[in-house]
This record gives C-alpha cells, structure tokens and sequence, in this order.
C-alpha cells in the first residue's frame, strides 16, 4: 500500500517588501540579495495573520466535504505558536469544522516540525489506511530589522493531506535521520525574534545533508543518479544550492544538468516569499511540482528536511499520476502576483506593529486583510479568531 501527499496547498499573506527596494534602504548591493542569498521577494504579515491564520488559510484551499468526514488526525508544524500550553492544532481543528473524534497537536522542532508530522501521519495512515492526516507548516520568520537575517524573513503555510494511495508524490518507508544539540539557532521564550549563527547554522545543514543522504543510500542500496531532482529546506534558496554542489562530483554531467534545472524549478516560489520555516521544504516541492518540465510520473525524488538545534532527515518521494495541478498552480501564481508591494517603510511599521505575546487585550484591525481566516486580538488573554 502506497502511502503519502495526496493534496496540497499554501497560503502567504497579501503583502510583500521587494529586496532590491530593501537593499537601497539597508546600502547593499541588490546582487547580494538576488544572487547570493538567491531571494527576490519577502512575504510580510499583516497583524491580523499568525501560525493559527496562515495554516487554516493553506488547509481550506485542499479540504472538501468527503476529506473532511476522514480527517482523524490534525498536526500543526510550528516555531511560531501562540501560546505555550494550548495546542494551534486545536484553533486549526476549530475554524476548519474538523471532525471532534481526532487527535490534534502541535509539534516543535525548529523548521523540522512538519516532517516530524508527515512521518507520524504516515504511519497512522498505515494503520487506519481509510482514514487522513492534516499536517501543516506554518510559520513566520523574524530576525529584527536591519539585522544580518532580516533578508531571510518570510510568513506562510502549506497544507498537505496524508493518505493511502496518493495523488501527489508516495513517501519512502525509510528515512535517514541524524540529531545532535547544536546552539546555531534558537528562540527564547521572551523573544519574537530568532537568534542564529548564521555561518555556523550554514556549515551544520550541509553536514547533516551529507551524513543523512549518504546514510540512507548505504543502508536502502539508493544509487544517487536513481534520484531525478531534489527539494531542499530552504530558509534562503541559496543555501539548497550550497548543498546540492556538495554531491554533484558524485554524478556524470548529464545528471549534474538535470539536478540543477530541477533545482531551479523548486526554489520559484520560495525566491518570491521567504522563510516558511517548517513549510519550507514543501513550498520548495510544491514549486517542483508546478515548474518542473521533464519530471514525469514514477520518477523518485530525494526531500532533505533540517530544524536548527538540530535535525536532519533524508528520505525520497515518488510521484504519482497527479502530481500535477494548473488549477492549484494558477491559484498560487494569482495570489502572489496579486499581493502588495509595501515600501520600506511600510514594510517596518508592518513588522514593528506585529503583536508580542505580552498584552491581555488587543484588538486588531483586520479591514486590510481579505483573507478568509484572521485574527481579530486578545480579550482576557484569549486569543480571538474569526472565518469570513
């Protein structure tokens, strides 16, 4: 029995900040932006958009009637939750009129917390292969203003289904996976804010890319050149390039072509929204997805998913008859050509006015957002949320 992504779909806020515009504001060169870092758009939240918010606005667009009724399990992905006893999952499960016989959660593990969820569900799915799983990724990435990370910034959700006899792209059984307490990264619980060691946290995410990959093919007899393509975590597209060059040596240069013009295709969504933090790795596929043009049914892919603090894991994906969707391909494509463009100094009043975790009561002014799911402030610490 096939078991894997049978759906899947991503939401980002109605807004962004243009990185030539924010390298004329921060006296950079754009090219350091566009082409070292490999970013050309940032996804900005309106106050009225969390990891509650994003994740119902992703979930909905993938969710009908008959799913709905087979849903028995709800993960939620997040280094941004809101609150440190009360599950996202349990919002997610609320706005979306999710069936009340489920397991819901939420699951942290820095930008790895969606995996950690996808190799749960699948597993439950084996077990209950007439049931689904709703995992979803969700989060917003922040490093503070006119800091060396705030090029890396970003906020959005996707969504993904797990079910027997998928669609989309059926998962290994197996995975490769390698952990170790490393500080290249971290988010007290005073902080909105991430605190990193940028170069440090750089180093470890191609060690773990190599220690996993080169695992998991001595242990499932994987020839690397059975891979046609690669969908890489990417909290700056560059960085999945980085990896990627590490094991290019490893193949003829037909291969080498072939990974590179994959490669491009899975980062154009990402280039054009930011850190998704655990939604990274699947927005990084979902554009594979869209954009490749020679990857046909029954190819296999290799995912490699990482979290700061840290883990890794590797595992491989095969494609299925329905892998691809232009109604879902046009959706996304509409909604960012369609966001707004802020100026510099938008985007920082935007940023600034984002709510901290420190207020009882607050009430948000959501008339600029037209997104279905929102967020509408704290009354007695409880936070409010509202369907449209």
């Amino acid at each position: 029995m096939k078991v894997g992504i049978d759906q899947i779909g991503f939401y980002t806020p109605g807004y962004y900040v243009d990185l030539v515009d924010l390298a004329h504001a921060r006296n950079e060169d754009p090219n350091k932006y566009l082409i070292g870092i490999g970013q050309a758009q940032q996804a900005v939240p309106p106050a009225s958009q969390d990891a509650v918010t994003m994740a119902a606005n992703a979930a909905t667009q993938i969710i009908n009637d008959q799913d709905r009724e087979r849903i028995s399990l709800i993960i939620l992905g997040t280094e941004s939750g809101i609150d440190n006893s009360k599950s996202g999952a349990i919002y997610l499960q609320q706005l979306l009129d999710l069936p009340r016989a489920a397991r819901a959660f939420e699951i942290k593990q820095a930008c790895y917390g969606a995996t950690a969820g996808i190799q749960l569900a699948k597993d439950f799915v084996k077990a209950h292969p007439d049931q689904q799983a709703l995992v979803v990724g969700s989060d917003v990435a922040r490093y503070g203003l006119k800091t060396p990370g705030e090029v890396t910034q970003g906020a959005g959700a996707v969504a993904m289904t797990i079910s027997a006899e998928p669609k989309t792209l059926a998962l290994s059984s197996s995975s490769s996976v390698y952990s170790d307490d490393i500080m290249d990264f971290w988010r007290p619980l005073n902080h909105t804010e991430a605190l990193v060691d940028g170069h440090y946290s750089n180093d470890i995410y191609q060690q773990f890319f190599q220690t996993t990959i080169h695992d998991y093919c001595d242990q499932y007899q994987l020839q690397l050149s059975d891979l046609q393509a690669f969908t890489f975590h990417l909290p700056y597209s560059k960085l999945g390039l980085k990896a990627l060059r590490t094991i290019l040596p490893e193949v003829n240069q037909v291969q080498q072509e072939r990974w590179l013009a994959e490669f491009e295709a899975s980062r154009v969504y990402n280039k054009q929204v930011g850190n998704l933090y655990t939604g990274s790795l699947y927005l990084s596929l979902l554009s594979l997805l869209d954009h490749t043009q020679e990857l046909s049914a029954g190819d296999q892919i290799g995912l490699f998913s990482y979290g700061s603090g840290a883990q890794g894991e590797f595992f491989v994906g095969t494609l299925q008859a329905g892998f691809r969707d232009g109604q879902r391909r046009h959706q996304i494509e509409a909604n960012l050509a369609n966001r707004t463009r802020l100026t510099v100094s938008q985007y920082e009043e935007f940023f600034t006015q984002w709510p901290t975790f420190n207020t009882a009561n607050v009430t948000i002014d959501s008339a600029p957002d037209d997104a279905e799911f929102i967020f509408t402030g704290v009354t007695d610490n409880k936070r409010q949320y509202r369907r449209r």
